[in-house]
């Protein structure tokens, strides 16, 4: 049996964002799954809590069949890399993207503040999540994936606070599987990308060319090939 894959979405979207990807493991005859985060897609009524977030990702690792891929990006890498640091889990290997940056306290908190002000605009900041969205993902439908389950616009403050004491170079050490870093060429949370790398047992480092932070949708079919040759590696 072909490994399985656990895909964890980005802040403010949700599973939708991970379509192309879904469709491209699909046709190898790979099974994956895409929960949607707490307070985010079909449960953004709920309030974010790390502990929910991590049970999310747990249920989903153990509703997988044979080996499991864990797969995340931005807050969905960071959420991985905490779960799969924690204990010893049942994966065979972790694909962290687009979470290349310590989560500081400082600096989540200056984000807290932007994002108290961003909230208090009439629209809470739909016009400039979706601006954000069309100018970093150039092809229409890819955009579309990243907003189509829904834009999570209140869940920055829960978001942001339930990430302190986080240590994400910490866990990297912990982890014993397999440990591919993909971050995009462009991307601003990529800054400690090589101390990450560092930190891991078994790790490697990926740049997409001309990729920003939604390294999966600004160079789909690049994350693609990658997804799929990390796969091949980890079932060794």
């Amino acid at each position: 049996m072909p490994p399985s894959v656990v895909l964890v979405h980005t802040l403010r979207s949700s599973s939708t964002m991970w379509r192309h990807q879904r469709e491209t493991l699909a046709e190898h005859g790979i099974t994956s799954i895409a929960p949607d985060l707490p307070g985010h897609g079909s449960r953004i009524d709920e309030h974010f809590t790390l502990d929910e977030a991590l049970a999310t990702i747990h249920r989903a690792v153990t509703e997988a069949p044979g080996p499991v891929v864990l797969v995340g990006c931005s807050l969905g890498g960071y959420l991985s890399v905490h779960y799969a640091g924690q204990e010893r889990r049942d994966i065979i290997g972790l694909i962290a993207a687009s979470c290349g940056t310590q989560p500081l306290s400082w600096l989540l908190d200056s984000y807290r503040l932007a994002a108290g002000a961003i909230n208090a605009l009439p629209d809470k900041g739909a016009s400039l999540n979706h601006a954000a969205v069309t100018a970093f993902v150039r092809d229409p439908q890819l955009a579309h994936d990243v907003e189509a389950g829904g834009v999570a616009l209140e869940v920055m403050d829960d978001v942001l606070r339930e990430l302190h004491g986080l240590d994400t170079r910490g866990s990297l050490r912990r982890i014993e599987q397999p440990v591919w870093l993909v971050n995009g060429q462009w991307d601003h949370f990529r800054l400690q990308e090589r101390g990450f790398l560092k930190a891991t047992q078994r790790g490697r480092l990926v740049r997409v060319k001309g990729a920003g932070h939604l390294v999966n949708v600004s160079k789909p079919a690049e994350f693609d090939r990658i997804l799929l040759d990390a796969i091949a590696v980890f079932d060794r």
